[in-house]
């Protein structure tokens, strides 16, 4: 769990990963990430890997306020600070690659335009906007034509990451966003290419997939999924089948790793029955588990064998430190809720480190 692990042709310090989190701290307009940002990821550094925040890679792509893209020049710039920061101390960072899909509100999208989905389903959900939590806004349904756009937004943003100074992507296809909603049938009731089988529901993550292998290598792309979490109302009616087939196609592609969501998002681990054993079978990259681990489940997971990765969401907001704090098994730092999302250096980059032992 803590010795040095080569993932591709990176060397990783340790197997523990700081997986993304939506911390909204992209204030001052034009969704880029700043010096405050910056001092948050380098704190965090001590990670084996670290993957950013979900990043939009369109202005549609945003779903919620103050959330940092990856498709303006500014972007790209304020995104290098995080970079630099985190290599100075000796991290690796992936980007996470977003586009919400119908989780978002009109006050978010261009023009106050509708989001967009498969289907014009409303998701049975909420965003984060300047006043405050809200429901998601009626989503349109994408027209055929729209969705190589779509496909090129992805493409440029790996270009801008790579420009950023990132060690590479993951793409994000959890969680009820635009590519989950694709694939799971609760969302997607579209009857062209893009509906219906299982092939043409894994299209759209597919077609990203080789957009973006043909900006990196597939050895610098990993992907995340969440086959069986209910998060932001996407939920298919046989997983099973459809995300063996997924991770086939992806394993086929040679990505690097998957990024498992093993439950319900932030939940029981056990809210559907699901084989995640047959992923990591089938899947010829890492595979990276997620959801609810502590110190001994995650040492245990590794030491089978069952997961080459392991990673942490919210207890790295509140210890920083979390790497050396699992290595010696030292109580962990109390997460103040109130402040996850939005606001300053409170509850953000002033969560305290270990104290140093004295000789």
């Amino acid at each position: 769990m803590f010795q040095p692990f080569v993932l591709g042709d990176l060397t990783l310090r340790n197997r523990i990963v700081m997986a993304p989190l939506t911390r909204n701290r992209a204030i001052g307009g034009g969704e880029a990430p700043n010096e405050l940002m910056a001092e948050y990821y380098r704190q965090r550094a001590g990670a084996g890997l670290i993957v950013s925040e979900a990043s939009q890679i369109s202005q549609q792509g945003q779903g919620y306020v103050f959330t940092p893209g990856i498709f303006t020049d500014e972007q790209v710039r304020g995104w290098r600070l995080v970079t630099d920061a985190v290599h100075q101390a000796g991290g690796t960072i992936f980007i996470q690659l977003w586009h919400v899909g119908r989780v978002s509100h009109v006050s978010l999208q261009p023009g106050g335009g509708a989001p967009v989905a498969p289907s014009a389903i409303r998701a049975n959900t909420k965003t984060f906007i300047e006043t405050g939590f809200v429901d998601v806004s009626e989503p349109r349904a994408l027209e055929l034509s729209e969705i190589p756009g779509i496909v090129a937004d992805y493409a440029k943003a790996a270009a801008n990451a790579l420009a950023a100074g990132f060690d590479g992507v993951e793409i994000h296809a959890a969680n009820g966003y635009l590519l989950d909603q694709f694939q799971k049938d609760g969302a997607n009731h579209r009857t062209d290419a893009y509906g219906g089988s299982i092939e043409n529901r894994c299209r759209l993550t597919l077609e990203v997939v080789d957009a973006i292998t043909k900006i990196l290598p597939p050895g610098r792309v990993g992907i995340r999924l969440s086959p069986v979490s209910p998060a932001n109302d996407a939920l298919d009616s046989h997983p099973q089948p459809l995300f063996d087939h997924l991770v086939r196609e992806l394993s086929r592609r040679k990505l690097l790793y998957i990024h498992v969501i093993e439950g319900a998002t932030g939940g029981a681990r056990d809210v559907a029955p699901f084989d995640f054993a047959a992923l990591r079978k089938s899947f010829s990259g890492a595979y990276m588990a997620n959801n609810g681990y502590d110190r001994e489940m995650a040492i245990s997971v590794v030491a089978s064998g069952a997961a080459d990765l392991v990673a942490f969401g919210r207890p790295f907001i509140a210890n920083p430190d979390l790497v050396e704090r699992l290595r010696l098994d030292a109580p962990l730092n109390e997460l103040d809720r109130a402040t996850l999302y939005g606001g300053g250096a409170e509850g953000y980059t002033d969560y305290p480190a270990l104290e140093p032992c004295e000789s």
